[in-house]
């Protein structure tokens, strides 16, 4: 009697087990060892963060720009080699003043530096070498007319010209990377594109002017927040704030 007595309670033991693990599992939302569900399908697995997209800045609260990390150059092979600088035959006046008034284009190096974000470096731009294809020939198509004078109407005759206007300086970078055939005035420029700020390029345009953000640099004619107060097209400082102009940016960039 008393064995089938201790029979009983080590069944009825058992039973308790086998019926209160899959209530465990469900209550404290645990999967079977192998990584299946109660059910047998195989569990989920936990999604990836996504990876925050990269913008370029639009803005910044001072004018200073300057640059002395490495910089590095395309050769003409296509070979990124270390840029050395030419010395001057003269000396190129302001602080973002850029290449002397008349340089020939085919001079200006292709240069680039590490990182996201484009450097000033010795009144021209350096792309970044982490950017797109597109975004490095935007700044180095910009280099090749630092330092011409502004002229009204400048670039809109023709890409090549011996001075350009606000948004002739625009359409001649845009050209560069094959995203523009034809030069835009700064009221095409107010519908050209995609609506808001780019990752890359973000253009700004209203009826009177236009002038485009760069990785970080802006390529502009006016002086308006540039310390050099030198007129023409020249890579300069954020501005502040840029109210007063629609916002646009190449599709994808």
């Amino acid at each position: 009697m008393q064995v089938r007595t201790r029979r009983a309670f080590f069944c009825s033991l058992t039973l308790l087990a086998m019926s209160a693990s899959p209530a465990f599992a469900v209550t404290t939302g645990g999967v079977a060892a192998g990584g299946t569900s109660a059910s047998g399908a195989p569990a989920p697995k936990a999604a990836a963060p996504a990876k925050p997209l990269h913008t370029a800045p639009i803005t910044a609260r001072t004018p200073n720009i300057a640059y002395s990390g490495p910089v590095y150059e395309k050769s003409v092979t296509g070979q990124i080699v270390p840029y050395t600088p030419p010395t001057p035959a003269g000396v190129a006046g302001g602080v973002t003043g850029g290449s002397p008034v008349g340089t020939v284009a085919d001079t200006k190096p292709e240069l680039l530096v590490p990182g996201s974000t484009a450097r000033y470096v010795g009144g021209l731009a350096a792309a970044p070498m982490s950017a797109p294809a597109a975004v490095q020939q935007i700044i180095w198509a910009g280099d090749q007319i630092i330092g011409l004078p502004y002229i009204y109407g400048g670039g809109h005759g023709s890409f090549e010209s011996p001075g350009y206007d606000c948004s002739g300086t625009v359409s001649f970078a845009l050209h560069g990377a094959s995203l523009l055939a034809a030069p835009e005035d700064s009221s095409e420029f107010m519908v050209w594109g995609s609506h808001g700020v780019g990752r890359w390029v973000t253009l700004f345009s209203n009826a009177g002017h236009a002038y485009m953000t760069v990785a970080g640099l802006r390529l502009d004619t006016s002086a308006a927040d540039d310390p050099s107060n030198q007129q023409g097209p020249r890579w300069r400082p954020l501005r502040p704030a840029n109210s007063g102009f629609t916002v646009r940016h190449p599709p994808g960039l």
